[in-house]
């Protein structure tokens, strides 16, 4: 199992085996010249003059068609399947919704952020059986394992919630009554090809090649009774949904998929088993279990108190959601089945639901068959808990599908971590350690265009990752980040304050401290997406810890203060040697 490997120290994450020397592309022979660098800042300035070069100083996000950006923020990753271990993808999605989250409350955004495990369902008791333990044991064990990932990878979830827990089977079995009481539900019986591994029924026009269009095995369910949820009436009502809230899906390509099926013909959905019983009984009805995923989707709601919806209430507060983060492959479940079951029972849907994609490995599906799964307690415990994070969330356009390797990581790691921002930060601090005794320069000359053009892009980085987060295109908000870093590395090069020490220490006071301010919007604005590294460079350059919300981007008191003192430097990101075809064997 995998709690045996939950012991790796995630402080590998802050090894010093950094190398010194510069990384080629970082070095003045590399960059603009001085000339092409001065026109290009000048540029910059005038175009930041034409427009608001101030940080907001404000709370909350860039508002969008589906969040205001102020209200009460409920953010969710689908409760993951007890029937294995963690693996890529668990992590992927969970690191995804993290990032969000840490930028909505550091934005000053009341923040419900929930994750869980969905214990209930065929798979899992017969997984149970084989494993020789009863299905509740075996759940106890798993789920803490999923539990377990989330710490180790720094995930700031409010709540975990368990789809075994009494409260939420109750909420479940009162959804049920709702329906019932709403002619959404009806006796019958069924019959038809249905997919264990993916707990869900498919038509015979789906099927591939005899299989699931996940590539799942299916078997014909002879006929036995059931309960219907009257699926087929919501078509239109879906569809019309879809129209009169474009933004209720994304990304677009995915809400296509959905359209396209939908308009296809929904038929009436069997909600019920009665050949297992590890499930929520059906309220009245004890020969029934309800199918999983009316179970599973309750979760949202059961998490919040549901069915308490009284006014000042978790449910009040936080229903609707604002956004369902999921993968792919379980759109169908969340953008078809989840909202008619709320249509149904008159209770509003959820404002967004993003699906992304899928990993591969070195160009192959990732299969036990093949051996090239990706354990994510693995890559944590060889690169640390931000260096994955930061490859996760950097790698793959979010909502596209994304291949790993050892060598895109290291690469990618290296050059944006080590070499780019790592090694910025170690010259910054250590050239005002050693030449302005220790502290913050006490005096700084006039600001030079080049001065004022990079501080207006810091200025600005604010609203460009919030836009970016605000819309879930988080690849954006790192892109903008690494931007942000290499002006840095250019300005720095060409400004050279390690020659202005011998010649104009004045000068050498203001580059350094104009980096200085720099490096603490940069900080500041990666806390969501590396928070342990982001706080190690705030503290280096003595940042205090109630000064690093994004509201005191924007706040002269909280700018960079003359004189004040700083952090000894040292080396924050590894640096780490791609393995040979020897290594990769072992």
């Amino acid at each position: 199992m995998i709690l045996a490997l939950l012991t790796a120290p995630a402080a590998r994450a802050f090894t010093t085996h950094t190398t010194k020397k510069l990384s080629p592309f970082l070095t003045s022979s590399s960059i603009a010249t001085r000339q092409q660098y001065q026109q290009k800042q000048q540029t910059q300035s005038r175009l930041f003059s034409s427009t608001s070069t101030e940080p907001i100083t404000s709370v909350g996000t860039p508002a969008t068609s589906f969040d205001d950006g102020t209200s009460p923020f409920e953010i969710t990753t689908p409760i993951y399947y007890v029937n294995d271990k963690p693996h890529i993808g668990h992590a992927y999605t969970s690191l995804a919704c993290d990032v969000i989250a840490r930028y909505m409350r550091h934005s000053g955004r009341d923040v419900y952020f929930l994750s869980g495990t969905d214990e209930h369902g065929e798979k899992v008791e017969t997984t149970a059986r084989n494993a020789g333990m009863e299905p509740q044991a075996f759940c106890d064990e798993v789920s803490q394992s999923f539990r377990d990932l989330l710490g180790l990878l720094n995930i700031s979830n409010d709540d975990f919630i368990r789809t075994t827990e009494p409260h939420h089977k109750e909420a479940v079995q009162h959804l049920w009554k709702t329906l019932v009481e709403k002619d959404a539900i009806y006796l019958g019986s069924y019959e038809g090809w249905y997919s264990v591994r993916d707990e869900c029924y498919y038509n015979e026009s789906e099927l591939v090649d005899g299989k699931a269009p996940t590539g799942a095995e299916v078997q014909w369910l002879k006929k036995e009774d059931s309960y219907f949820f009257k699926l087929s009436e919501y078509e239109d009502k879906l569809l019309e949904y879809y129209e009169s809230h474009p933004d209720f899906i994304a990304p677009e390509s995915r809400k296509n998929e959905v359209v396209s099926f939908v308009k296809g013909g929904l038929r009436d959905l069997s909600i019920s088993r009665t050949t297992f019983d590890w499930g929520v009984p059906v309220p009245g009805d004890d020969d029934h279990v309800m199918y999983v995923w009316i179970d599973a989707l309750t979760n949202y709601m059961s998490a919040l108190g549901y069915p308490n919806m009284e006014k000042g209430s978790n449910f009040d507060k936080y229903w609707p959601a604002s956004l369902h983060v999921v993968g792919k492959d379980i759109l169908r479940f969340h953008a078809v089945y989840w909202p008619a079951f709320l249509l149904a029972a008159g209770l509003p849907l959820p404002k967004r639901l993003f699906a992304h994609g899928w990993w591969t490995k070195d160009g192959e599906k990732i299969s036990k068959s093949l051996g090239n799964v990706i354990d994510p307690v693995e890559l944590i415990d060889t690169y640390g808990v931000d260096p994955t994070r930061f490859f996760l969330m950097a790698e793959v356009n979010f909502g596209s599908d994304g291949d790993f390797s050892n060598e895109k990581m290291i690469y990618k790691v290296n050059a944006n971590l080590s070499n780019e921002l790592g090694n910025l930060n170690q010259r910054i601090m250590t050239l005002v350690f050693k030449n302005c005794d220790k502290a913050v320069p006490t005096e700084i000359g006039e600001l030079t265009e080049e001065d004022k053009a990079l501080l207006a892009t810091a200025a600005s980085l604010r609203e460009r990752t919030g836009e970016a987060i605000a819309n879930q295109k988080i690849d954006k908000y790192v892109q903008s980040m690494v931007s942000m870093v290499w002006d840095a590395n250019k300005y720095i090069d060409v400004m050279a304050p390690w020659v202005l020490k011998k010649t104009d220490t004045e000068r050498m006071n203001t580059v350094l401290y104009v980096l200085m301010e720099v490096m603490r919007h940069v900080a500041v604005l990666y806390q969501p997406l590396m928070p342990t590294s982001s706080n190690v460079i705030l503290d280096q350059l003595g940042v205090p810890k109630d000064e690093r919300e994004f509201e005191h981007l924007g706040k002269e008191e909280c700018k960079i203060q003359l004189g004040s003192d700083v952090g000894k430097p040292k080396a924050v990101f590894p640096r780490f040697e791609v393995p040979s075809a020897d290594d990769d064997k072992k």
